[in-house]
């Protein structure tokens, strides 16, 4: 008996009680992991890199299917004279957060937004001229994407739908749109941060593997939230690809604020990530 009690007691302080998570895991020099180097603000052997065409090809692909499957989803329901008879606000929310789920698993971590790639410009996670780049091919796919819709459909009846065009709902003020295409964004790219964060997925090997599923979920969830206020833009590109081929004043008179709120959101998100979480700018060299 006193052989096998020597065993559980060493069986017992073989191991810690648990691994530390969160701001406890930052006191913990793993070896297991090397903070990168931050991004350079200008990198010219960058365009001259296939990698880097590849790169801006995949977003623009991710955004133009994200636009049309989104958009025509968004179409279906306003079409119905019930909503009863649709996925409703539910379904539209499903095929945002699912389409950024599949595409950014597709894609290997697209960023398939624009407040998503200024965020992680913020964090020096990419160079400018890669993060103006992925902006420039997003919004052209959305662009795109938005069109093959009203071409399915046609100009009339696309039009008389409102053609998935992002604008502040009757009963709210265009304050409260902003707070909450900011707040939306933030809960957005502080889940990209979390689910992306190098330092973890060192420590634990299947976070890499399962980074989508939180960033389509978090998508989902601020669909839900915020489609009776703003239809949920908090992503600049699919705001901007609607407004485009929609054309019309309603589409426009809004659109400030699916470009200012969402990049506010995601600077705070970076900011938060960067100095509160991962303590970044306090760490010694």
């Amino acid at each position: 008996m006193e052989g096998k009690e020597e065993d559980v007691r060493l069986g017992a302080n073989k191991f810690t009680e648990r691994q530390p998570i969160g701001t406890a895991a930052q006191s913990q020099d793993g070896k297991d992991y090397v903070e990168p180097p931050p991004a350079p603000l200008f990198e010219e052997e960058e365009l001259t890199s296939w990698s880097f065409y590849r790169a801006g090809i995949a977003e623009f692909i991710a955004t133009f299917l994200f636009l049309y499957i989104s958009v025509l989803t968004v179409m279906g329901v306003v079409k119905s004279n019930t909503k009863c008879s649709t996925v409703g606000i539910q379904g539209i929310a499903w095929a945002f957060g699912g389409m950024i789920f599949a595409l950014v698993y597709c894609t290997a971590g697209g960023h398939i937004n624009p407040a998503v790639t200024f965020g992680l410009f913020l964090a020096r996670k990419l160079s400018l001229t890669r993060a103006l780049f992925y902006m420039v091919m997003q919004c052209l796919g959305a662009i795109c994407g938005a069109g093959v819709v009203k071409g399915f459909m046609g100009a009339g009846q696309y039009g008389r739908l409102g053609g998935g065009a992002n604008a502040v709902a009757h009963g709210y003020t265009k304050g409260d749109g902003l707070g909450a295409e900011i707040i939306g964004t933030f809960v957005l790219v502080y889940t990209v941060f979390s689910a992306t964060d190098a330092k973890r997925s060192a420590r634990d090997s299947h976070v890499p593997i399962l980074a989508p599923l939180p960033i389509g979920f978090a998508v989902f969830l601020v669909h839900l939230a915020t489609i009776p206020i703003t239809g949920t833009g908090i992503n600049p590109a699919r705001s901007l690809g609607a407004a485009i081929i929609y054309n019309k004043d309603h589409g426009w008179d809004d659109h400030w604020i699916f470009w200012v709120g969402p990049f506010i959101g995601a600077a705070l998100a970076a900011l938060y990530h960067q100095v509160v979480i991962r303590a970044i700018p306090f760490k010694s060299s």
